[in-house]
């Protein structure tokens, strides 16, 4: 049976994909790569998109 796609609104910016690290090159003393967290500043990190209305609404 087919399953249907949620209808829920993604962040533009991040497509979905909010938070991500990123590799310095560097590593830690046990040879473990270092890296760094960083978080879409559009959905502060949710995935998803307010919708206009709502930020409008607001001012």
């Amino acid at each position: 049976m087919p399953q249907h796609a949620s209808n829920t609104p993604v962040c533009r910016d991040c497509d979905g994909f909010p938070v991500v690290a990123i590799t310095t090159g560097t590593r830690n003393p046990d040879g473990t790569r270092t890296t760094l967290t960083v978080t879409c500043p559009s959905c502060q990190g949710t995935g998803r998109r307010t919708p206009a209305a709502l930020i409008r609404a607001g001012r």
